[in-house]
């Protein structure tokens, strides 16, 4: 199965590193130049540096012989624009993609997308489980708060990279709950490192969610 994977994020590189131990014919596709020669050191030929919303890069990376095409990627209007294109211009079989804002997940569908997988609707289905103490959390209570839960992957060049979160200036009615590396979920503490390619959740007040973003954002 040849599976091509958009993006070189934390999530993107340990997807490529698990298919190819697994004997998958993958190919990571990376638009930054830093993050690709960070990746390619290790991965070599399995990652390959481009625009995925380019149609010349996706006709280079062999799009058209793809059986699924994986997009990863830190925004969501990229993810869809590769994986339609996957669909429209080379017609690719199967498409999955990452959703950043679940409120976006019911539109990819619509759109044709054939899988989403958002982190943040996951944490936020944990959010109604039970917790210690036989306690829940109900996500009724949220919305009357007019509390947003909010995902943001920190890229290479974010200024919180190498802080703790204690190090961070956090907007008022916002809390970190938790961070994504690679394929496991972290319970931050104060004294929490922050890293490329992490996925941050948090909870913030919905007008505080731009503040809390442009924390994170890269200049």
């Amino acid at each position: 199965m040849y599976v091509i994977i958009v993006g070189g994020g934390n999530i993107g590189y340990y997807l490529a590193k698990t298919l190819a131990a697994e004997h998958h014919e993958v190919l990571l596709l990376e638009k930054d130049r830093i993050r690709y020669q960070t990746i390619s050191a290790e991965l070599g030929e399995l990652v390959m540096q481009g625009d995925g919303c380019e149609v010349a890069i996706q006709r280079q990376a062999g799009f058209g012989r793809a059986d699924v095409v994986v997009a990863v990627t830190g925004s969501d209007d990229d993810n869809l624009v590769v994986c339609q294109m996957a669909k429209m211009e080379h017609n690719v079989p199967r498409t999955i993609s990452r959703v950043n804002d679940p409120r976006n997940e019911a539109l990819f569908k619509t759109l044709g997308i054939d899988a989403t997988v958002s982190s943040t609707k996951i944490i936020y289905n944990l959010i109604e489980q039970e917790v210690g103490g036989g306690e829940v959390i109900p996500l009724a209570a949220l919305n009357r708060g007019n509390i947003e839960i909010v995902e943001i992957e920190i890229g290479p060049k974010s200024p919180v990279v190498g802080k703790t979160i204690r190090d961070l200036d956090l907007p008022t009615q916002a809390l970190i709950i938790s961070l994504i590396r690679g394929d496991q979920a972290i319970l931050p503490t104060a004294d929490s490192t922050l890293m490329e390619g992490d996925g941050v959740i948090a909870l913030v007040t919905a007008d505080k969610a731009r503040q809390l973003r442009d924390l994170f954002a890269e200049p």
